[in-house]
């Protein structure tokens, strides 16, 4: 199994894969620098390579994370239950938590940068959620190439 990390700093996105190796996450590590080509790289894949958890910051330019929510809603009953979401945000606005309150598909919200403590948390619930650890050979994209 693997991980989707979706954003569009690519400092983020470094320091958030970083810290997930450093915490134990031995799966492989997709990274997206756009909401929409994930989602688009996602949905041909969701019956035979689903993710066991998507990061997704909720601020960037073109898509951001509530409408790559909105885009995940007809999906739902193939991704619940099978799929952990985490909104990554700088922010700390109320609405946020509470919009998030809003999509069933949402495991919580993580303030950035991303510690080693939340990182601790995103394997334990996933290791619960599922009974698997995070780990397993990453998917190959359809040109052979490693999404970017």
């Amino acid at each position: 199994m693997f991980t989707y990390l979706i954003d569009d700093d690519p400092i983020s996105l470094f320091l958030t894969e970083q810290m997930l190796r450093l915490g134990g996450f031995q799966a492989p590590i997709l990274s997206f620098t756009e909401a929409a080509v994930a989602l688009t790289y996602l949905l041909p894949r969701l019956a035979t390579a689903l993710p066991q958890v998507i990061l997704l910051d909720v601020n960037m330019p073109r898509m951001n994370g509530w409408q790559f929510l909105d885009a995940l809603t007809p999906y739902s009953s193939v991704l619940q239950g099978r799929c952990q979401l985490y909104l990554l945000t700088s922010s700390l606005a109320l609405a946020d938590t509470a919009r998030a309150r809003s999509y069933a598909l949402i495991s919580g919200i993580i303030h950035k940068p991303l510690d080693a403590e939340q990182v601790r948390t995103i394997l334990a619930q996933r290791n619960d959620f599922s009974g698997h650890p995070l780990s397993g050979p990453a998917p190959a994209a359809e040109d052979g190439t490693s999404p970017e």
